[in-house]
């Protein structure tokens, strides 16, 4: 299947055309199809399409068939049914992140699209699979005349009301950083984890589930912060909620007065502390910024049905620059953006010229003036661990000449620490990016030195400045 898939993608162009005549010939079958009732039609046109589909395509029949906007790579075949690719876990050879044996999906997907008459993956997002018509007929659709995959909807406009969106527009260079939740059900284990950024950073992510490991609940710990008077970016997930309780923690995080809220497709269950547990993946990254994009400026379900109140929430992404292919990442962050995200954050950086191209194609479609960019760096705190990060973080580029440095230094944690400052000032002076997002996991008492040697606030008081000890202040 694996052959027949890859030689789809290397004749995508001419398979459009068939494509595009075969879809003339569905038209002219519409006065047939309304004599015979579409019930009636539907079973036999279902098993042929199936047939055909997973003869050339290694189609899964979903019923909501993309192939025509995914450069004639099935996304179905995605571990994790991301509809929206590629994600950032594209291995630096173009494989999976999560069958390494296999070529990404949407790498693919890139490749047959140049050969397609748009030249490039659409822009316009591809919607989630509606589980309830799986194996029915696309072609059925086709004949009906009913809608192909909608455009990108506008960008989303509603303001948050939150202090991190207020420090973005007023043009401040931002810092934030992560926090993994403890695994604890205490809450001041969550502010004393909290303390060690208080002064340094405008804001903290709090991650959901990181690398699929099980820990406090990213919902539970923002609450906890924001009770205490810090600034928040709950993570959120695709890999373990459906659209269902996607939804409801939205609106139970704007309710709770959660202003900040990053979405991400999310890890493999394969490499956390849980591999039996089942993946969901109902929505991926760019669909759950749609999603909160549609509850927050329609004030509506996914299901049509309205809300009472819509959640004032800033919507960001992560983006991968350093992952290929390189030439789709700016197409990637324009569909991100036309789902909603007004910030985004980026993998780590060490590879600044390559950052810096990135940013000039970044700049050439105005995508800086639609969303925050922060650019991920971070200490390496020795020569293992920058090769740890090399091999098995996708996107992470470490050059040779860093590498050297940390060889030969007689302090590895203190050059990592030097490394990421000379990082930061250099990101500083590159036109579009507002800012940078620190991660230093188990370092976190290093994000500390990091921002204060490199300058980067300016003097300025840090947002992130509540009371460790878990006082309310509001």
């Amino acid at each position: 299947m694996l052959a027949m898939r890859r030689w789809a993608v290397r004749h995508a162009g001419a398979l459009e055309r068939v494509y595009i005549a075969f879809r003339w010939i569905l038209h002219g079958l519409r006065p047939l199809v309304g004599w015979l009732g579409a019930e009636r039609v539907q079973p036999p046109l279902a098993r042929v399409e199936a047939a055909v589909k997973r003869l050339m395509f290694d189609c899964h029949m979903c019923g909501r068939c993309v192939l025509s906007a995914s450069g004639m790579s099935c996304p179905m075949n995605c571990p994790k049914g991301v509809r929206n690719g590629p994600c950032g876990g594209v291995r630096a050879d173009g494989t999976c992140e999560l069958r390494p044996e296999m070529p990404c999906v949407w790498v693919e997907s890139w490749r047959g699209s140049l050969l397609m008459s748009e030249g490039r993956l659409p822009l316009g997002l591809v919607p989630p699979v509606e589980h309830n018509e799986a194996g029915a007929s696309s072609w059925l659709r086709v004949i009906r005349g009913e809608a192909s995959p909608r455009a990108a909807p506008a960008r989303h406009t509603a303001s948050s009301g939150g202090r991190l969106e207020a420090l973005l527009q007023s043009g401040a260079f931002a810092v934030t950083s992560e926090l993994s939740p403890p695994d604890s059900a205490d809450p001041e284990d969550v502010h004393q984890a909290a303390a060690v950024f208080s002064g340094t950073v405008d804001a903290l992510n709090v991650t959901d589930g990181a690398g699929a490991y099980c820990h406090l609940s990213s919902l539970a710990a923002c609450a906890l912060l924001l009770r205490s008077g810090c600034e928040p970016i709950m993570q959120m997930t695709c890999r373990d909620r459906n659209r269902i309780a996607i939804q409801s923690d939205i609106l139970g995080a704007a309710a709770l007065g959660l202003t900040n809220l990053l979405c991400l497709t999310g890890d493999g269950v394969e490499h956390g502390d849980h591999p039996g547990a089942k993946p969901v993946f109902d929505l991926d990254a760019v669909s759950l910024l749609d999603t909160a994009r549609t509850l927050c400026d329609e004030g509506r379900y996914l299901s049509g049905r309205r809300l009472r109140s819509a959640p004032r929430l800033l919507l960001g992404a992560a983006d991968n620059p350093f992952a290929p292919p390189f030439d789709a990442r700016p197409a990637r962050l324009a569909k991100k953006i036309a789902a909603g995200a007004r910030f985004v954050q980026t993998q780590y950086c060490f590879d600044v010229p390559l950052l810096a191209r990135y940013m000039q194609r970044v700049r050439d479609e105005g995508l800086h003036e639609r969303c925050f960019i922060l650019v991920g760096v971070g200490p390496v705190v020795s020569l293992k661990a920058a090769h740890w990060l090399s091999r098995r973080v996708p996107g992470v580029h470490f050059p040779d000449a860093l590498m050297a440095r940390l060889q030969g230094a007689a302090d590895p944690q203190r050059e990592g620490v030097r490394i990421c400052v000379e990082m930061v000032q250099q990101l500083r002076e590159i036109p579009g990016v507002a800012g940078v997002h620190v991660m230093a996991h188990r370092h976190q008492e290093l994000v500390a030195p990091i921002v204060a040697e490199s300058g980067v606030l300016a003097g300025r008081a840090a947002l992130f400045a509540g009371h460790p000890t878990g006082g309310a202040t509001q």
